[in-house]
């Protein structure tokens, strides 16, 4: 997708395309090894070594941020306000937040994670794995934590000690510090890797036994069967002992469904030492590369996110039961799962509006204006955020129907807000409206914490409102955008670095093996990390979007497009749109708040089925027509969601869903709106999302 500045509807069908390589960083402590290609114009020096901190690898000084990001934290209020800090991580690596793997890191103690098709428990004596046995009542779905294989190591401590774009390495070592051994956990592997850092025996819980094939070992818990095989000199006694030296590798891994562990032992033997995910925009497709480099250079085994789309790649025989659906399995170094593009836009298509429609929505307009408030807006991130995205869309309405009164007005109000927002100083003296960044979490955080924003939840769903409200307020407004730019860019660097630098970690909440991102800072959770509002998430893509359209920045609104198109097929695969026939005992329509572990009809805040939708679907922007396509799919979400009708809360964004699936029964609901319209959104810009809809019907 290339950018055109002179065309505003930025819609094209002859994109190009362009991969954006994600810099493959095997970040350890105090450095950063390079374990594959480097995107165009990279300054970072390469190095062909694998290997992880435990086994004493080469590696290359980390990666410094850009020049203007470095010269926007310069600029930018400095102080630590993060009620967070981690407590199991080796001493100059970035703090992983928001990650899959983030509950090894923070809380007082590890808590478990989910690198599917398995789940681990690491402890500071050892690790355990296990498939998950998936289970099934009327609003849950279950995994969660099985560790059925125990690797007792006498470990005093554990400490993460180098991650990548999909794995992670955490260090054990003795009382006196000395390192035991590593252990890699990788999403989309069913192996996990031990790599002794000292000569070791470890008693294996239960006993693995020798196979039919030469060199592996395997053991049988509940119905699940897991393989063993050794490297580097490690032996296996008859008593199921295993015996290493400094080097030395063992491999533990869960045996598919329909195969045997010893289908997978060859695989095994070449333990994954690296990760890296490659992406591109491809006419009117997203591809997300998981790339997998093994010790020697060969295949693994590559279990993708159940239902995702893969191109290419070598099937083999098996598949893992997920909460998510089966799990395939293949073969490779590298796997491909593709996604539709879903296009960023930031206005609605009111060209064929009838004259009746015009005038009523005119009306609306001047309404909703004179309800806001700049003076008494919210003044932290996620209800200020939501204000301006609200009256940035009232400003586009107003200016695509000429209300020029109120688009002056607006305007003028939004400009101010925005721009004291944009202060990078105002911490200095200000106590809300303002961001500082912590340089002990790497994270860019409202001085006025909600919804633990403070605690690194959630900022993405924040920050999308403020972007996409600088991006509309000054997309032909060049100077005004120079001047914002050196928080907001800071916003983007905070939950969308491409790289991972010594000040931000690579995209933060986004997660490129699940398809979607995760919003919980600390992961403080025994299922793992989670998100609930896939929507404002797919709404914080679109918000990045737009605002590196209008600074003409193509690298950053093709890596956009990629996140907010993966982002918007995820959420229809895992939340309003899931296959669930898998599992006939969770007998609602959608899953309103996905885990590692687990999936739940249920929220943070409500346990009203109108909840559950709606926090799938606010804030229901221009861009929200990825939710339709499957108007009996939208209808039933919907009887279940409004048995009573629309005037619940988030009745108005569930009017403009029916939209996408009956613009006319839409129309008729718009009459019975909730008497208190949601703050993300106004009454004018329901009634023109669905007359939209209702103009391009039977086009």
């Amino acid at each position: 997708m290339t950018i055109n500045d002179t065309d505003n509807t930025f819609v094209s069908n002859r994109r190009t395309l362009r991969a954006t390589l994600t810099k493959p960083l095997l970040l350890i402590a105090g450095a950063a090894l390079v374990a594959g290609c480097t995107s165009t114009g990279s300054t970072e020096t390469s190095s062909s070594s694998g290997s992880s901190a435990a086994e004493g690898g080469a590696a290359v000084t980390a990666a410094a941020s850009p020049a203007d990001i470095t010269t926007d934290l310069a600029g930018i209020t400095a102080k630590n306000v993060a009620k967070i800090a981690p407590t199991r991580l080796a001493e100059g690596l970035v703090p992983p937040t928001n990650r899959w793997f983030s509950g090894l890191v923070f809380n007082d103690q590890p808590m478990a994670v989910f690198p599917m098709p398995l789940s681990v428990a690491e402890t500071d004596t050892g690790f355990g794995l296990g498939l998950p046995t998936v289970t099934a009542t009327e609003k849950t779905i279950m995994g969660g934590s099985n560790p059925q294989i125990q690797v007792p190591l006498g470990a005093a401590k554990m400490q993460v000690t180098a991650y990548d774009t999909l794995s992670v390495t955490s260090t054990y070592s003795d009382a006196s510090g000395n390192a035991i051994g590593s252990v890699i956990l990788v999403q989309g592997s069913p192996f996990v890797t031990y790599t002794a850092a000292a000569d070791q025996t470890i008693a294996l819980e239960p006993v693995f036994k020798a196979g039919a094939t030469e060199g592996s070992y395997s053991t049988t818990v509940a119905g699940h069967e897991y393989g063993l095989v050794v490297g580097g000199g490690a032996t296996v006694d008859a008593s199921g002992k295993v015996t290493l030296k400094s080097g030395s590798t063992m491999t533990l891994y869960g045996a598919p469904d329909g195969a045997d562990a010893a289908s997978l032992a060859k695989l095994a033997a070449d333990p994954v030492v690296s990760t890296s995910v490659d992406h591109s925009v491809d006419g009117d497709t997203v591809k997300t590369t998981l790339n997998y480099v093994t010790a020697n250079g060969g295949d693994t085994a590559i279990a993708p996110m159940a239902g995702q789309t893969v191109e290419g790649g070598t099937k083999t025989t098996g598949t893992y039961a997920s909460i998510y659906g089966t799990q395939d399995l293949y073969s490779g170094s590298s796997l491909t799962t593709t996604a539709p593009v879903t296009e960023p836009s930031d206005q609605l298509d009111l060209a064929n509006l009838s004259d009746e429609d015009r005038t009523a929505l005119i009306e609306q307009i001047k309404t909703d204006a004179a309800s806001i408030d700049f003076a008494a807006s919210a003044t932290d991130t996620y209800f200020g955020g939501k204000m301006l995205y609200r009256a940035a869309n009232l400003l586009t309405l107003a200016e695509q129907l000429e209300v020029t009164d109120v688009a002056t007005t607006l305007r003028t109000g939004l400009t101010a807000e925005l721009t004291k927002w944009f202060d990078p100083k105002g911490c200095d003296t200000n106590a809300t409206k303002c961001f500082v960044y912590d340089d002990g979490i790497k994270s860019i955080i409202g001085l006025e914490a909600s919804f633990g924003s403070d605690e690194e939840n959630d900022h993405h769903f924040h920050y999308g409102y403020f972007l996409y409200a600088a991006a509309v307020v000054a997309k032909d407004d060049k100077a005004l955008a120079d001047g914002w730019a050196p928080v907001a860019d800071l916003l983007v660097a905070d939950i969308a670095s491409s790289d991972a630098t010594a000040d931000f970690p690579q995209y933060r909440n986004f997660d490129p093996y699940s398809g979607h991102a995760w919003a919980s800072g600390s992961s403080p959770f025994a299922d793992g990390n989670n998100q609930e509002s896939s929507s404002e998430s797919v709404n914080a893509w679109n918000g990045l979007a737009m605002w590196e359209k209008i600074r003409g920045n193509q690298d950053m609104y093709d890596q956009a497009v990629w996140m907010m198109s993966t982002e918007a097929n995820s959420a229809k695969l895992y939340w309003t749109n899931t296959d669930l026939s898998e599992f006939p005992a969770f007998t609602h329509k959608i899953a309103a708040l996905n885990w590692g572990g687990k999936r739940d009809y249920a929220t943070w805040f409500s346990p009203e089925p109108g909840a559950m939708l709606g926090i799938q679907l606010i804030p229901m922007g221009s861009y929200s027509t990825y939710l339709g396509g499957d108007a009996d799919r939208i209808k039933a979400n919907l009887a279940e969601a409004a048995p009573s009708g629309y005037g619940a809360q988030f009745g108005e964004y569930m009017v403009q869903y029916l939209a996408l699936a009956d613009p006319a029964a839409a129309r008729e609901q718009l009459a019975n709106l909730p008497a208190e319209i949601d703050n993300g959104t106004t009454k004018s810009y329901v009634m023109a999302f669905v007359f939209s809809q209702s103009s391009t019907e039977g086009q």
